[in-house]
């Protein structure tokens, strides 16, 4: 059989879909696959609706976030099936068809719930089937993930696991995967390094308070204002993402504090800056977590958005990786907590390393492969 190709469909909505699907498109040209990317809203349904969709989806989030955890509720309450939908999820069935039909790939990942939709209605409409993943990218098993034409489900976790079989998805077709993060989370990095690389002491704790690549989403200003004012010492990394005007307030709240507060804009050093910190504050993105946990870093959600956030905060705080501050006041006492006790952060550490896989992308591609490989010996 020659090189497999694979097509992996994802979308821009945050960053964390993104970038699930560059680690496993690594890991899939690293074992010898050929990869594709393709963003299914821009590319499969229109330009103008992915920009417009996100729009709204940002607008929700910053203005009505509890619109959003609502709509999020409901959807998990309906079948994927349910007109109530208006066929939302799937859209771009027609060009997605057109694209299989042109590049005939091996196997299909999926990223994303909508393109997952799209798959199963191109099999209820006779569509030749192409085996077909989905890759969970939160620790959340809602509804509209799981469709009918999807032979595997890649999941987070055990329980993520339960969850899903229990709406119905045969055992066998669920695998418990890990959320796939770069190769970079692969290999360890020396904390010393790492924090002179930022200017940082090696003598005092280090916070790193993250929010997604919209930091204004999470309450970084809130996070930066409790972090500023802690009565501990404490150095602090504050990455603002693709909001040059939110890293512009940061930096004049924290005028004249010299290095101890470092003030970043949108990163690709994420696994540095993890190495450099001592414990991670940050809203509940599902792809933010499953890379601190992939660098053993304990974790204080803050911030986190309703919907699927606030069902992984409560996945990662039950399992006992992370703690929870959902004010100002608990943000003051978990840092505090975590900074003051060190028996805190060892028992964190020794809970990640129970549920850590920073070797997700390449589980991930070592079942898509042997499923592509098995489906052409078949077709043989």
């Amino acid at each position: 059989m020659s090189m497999p190709r694979v097509l992996i469909l994802t979308a821009s909505y945050g960053s964390g879909h993104n970038r699930v699907a560059r680690a496993l498109a690594a890991a899939l040209a690293a074992a010898g696959a050929r990869p594709r990317v393709v963003d299914h809203f821009r590319e499969l349904v229109h330009p103008a609706f992915d920009r417009l969709s996100r729009w709204l989806y940002y607008w929700v989030l910053r203005w009505t976030p509890a619109l959003w955890g609502g709509a999020y509720w409901v959807s998990d309450q309906l079948p994927v099936s349910s007109p109530l939908l208006l066929g939302m999820n799937r859209l771009g069935a027609l060009k997605l068809g057109r694209l299989l039909r042109h590049e005939s790939p091996d196997f299909l990942v999926s990223v994303h719930p909508t393109p997952a939709g799209a798959l199963s209605e191109l099999r209820a409409r006779g569509f030749p089937p192409i085996p077909h993943a989905t890759v969970f990218t939160d620790f959340v098993a809602h509804t509209q993930w799981i469709h009918p034409g999807v032979d595997w489900y890649c999941v987070p976790a055990e329980g993520i696991k339960n969850d899903v079989t229990a709406r119905g998805v045969p055992r066998e077709r669920v695998a418990v995967t890990g959320v796939p993060v770069g190769p970079e989370f692969l290999q360890p990095v020396d904390r010393a390094p790492a924090r002179l690389a930022l200017g940082l002491s090696s003598r005092l704790p280090v916070l790193l308070a993250m929010a997604g690549s919209l930091g204004s989403l999470g309450r970084l200003m809130t996070a930066a204002r409790v972090i500023r004012d802690l009565p501990v010492p404490v150095q602090a990394v504050f990455v603002t993402g693709r909001e040059p005007r939110l890293a512009a307030r940061l930096k004049a709240m924290v005028h004249g504090l010299g290095s101890r507060i470092r003030v970043l804009d949108y990163t690709e050093s994420v696994r540095q800056l993890m190495a450099a910190a001592d414990v991670l504050v940050t809203k509940a993105g599902g792809v933010t977590l499953a890379e601190a946990l992939a660098a053993e870093l304990p974790i204080v959600c803050f911030g986190s958005l309703p919907g699927q956030e606030s069902r992984n905060e409560r996945f990662v705080s039950m399992t006992g990786v992370a703690l929870r501050a959902q004010t100002a006041d608990d943000l003051r006492r978990a840092a505090v907590l975590a900074l003051t006790n060190p028996e805190i952060l060892q028992g964190l550490r020794a809970k990640i390393r129970e549920v850590r896989r920073p070797d997700a992308a390449r589980a991930v591609a070592e079942r898509v492969l042997g499923s592509a490989f098995r489906a052409a010996e078949r077709a043989s």
